[in-house]
C-alpha cells in the first residue's frame, strides 16, 4: 500500500469537510418565499401596510407560514396587534387579526436578542395549503391603539415547504 503524501491528506480533509458542510446546509428549511420589508424610520404607522405577493403553483403541497419581526430591545409595549389581509387569485379576501406577544407574564422577552435588536418568529399557520393556484397577496397592517408605533424595524414573511402533500398531512 502506498502512503499518501501529507499535502494530499490535507486536500482530502478539506474536500471531505467541504462536502459535509454542503450537506448540512441543505438540511435547513425549504422556503418557497422569503421577503423582508423595512419599516421607514422605525416607526410603523397605520398608513404603512406591508404587501407581499406570492405565486403558488402546486395546491397539493403543505406549508408553514411565518412572520419574523425585527424590533428594538426597548420596544415600549408587551404586544403588537396586526391585521393580515389575504387576497386569493380569485379575488376573495380574508381578514385575520393577529396578536403577537413580545414577552411572557414574567416580563421575559420572547425571541432572540443581540445588542439593541430582537427578532421574534410568529407562526401564522402550520400545515397550511393554498386552495387555488396563482398569485396571492398578503397585506399586513399594524392594528394597535397608537398610530405611529416606534421600535419595529422590519417584518419578513416566510413560507416553508414541508415536503409533504395534503393527503399525508391530514393523516398525521
Amino acid at each position: 500500500m502506498r502512503k499518501i503524501p501529507t499535502s494530499c491528506q490535507a486536500c482530502s480533509y478539506l474536500v471531505v469537510s467541504f462536502l459535509c458542510l454542503m450537506g448540512l446546509s441543505s438540511c435547513g428549511p425549504n422556503y418557497i418565499f422569503d421577503e423582508t420589508k423595512q419599516i421607514q424610520e422605525q416607526a410603523w404607522t397605520y398608513a404603512d401596510s406591508l404587501d407581499f405577493r406570492v405565486s403558488i403553483a402546486d395546491t397539493n403541497k403543505v406549508f408553514n407560514l411565518y412572520l419574523d419581526i425585527d424590533h428594538q430591545l426597548g420596544y415600549p409595549f408587551e404586544n403588537l396587534y396586526l391585521m393580515v389581509h389575504t387576497t386569493f387569485p380569485s379575488g376573495q379576501r380574508l381578514n385575520q387579526r393577529l396578536s403577537v406577544n413580545f414577552m411572557d407574564k414574567a416580563g421575559k422577552l420572547h425571541g432572540d436578542c443581540s445588542g439593541e435588536h430582537c427578532s421574534l418568529r410568529v407562526r401564522m399557520q402550520e400545515k397550511a395549503y393554498f386552495s387555488e393556484a396563482g398569485d396571492y397577496q398578503f397585506s399586513i397592517e399594524q392594528f394597535t391603539r397608537q398610530d405611529s408605533l416606534p421600535g419595529i424595524r422590519s417584518l419578513a414573511l416566510r413560507i416553508e415547504d414541508l415536503g409533504m402533500d395534503r393527503s399525508k398531512a391530514s393523516s398525521e
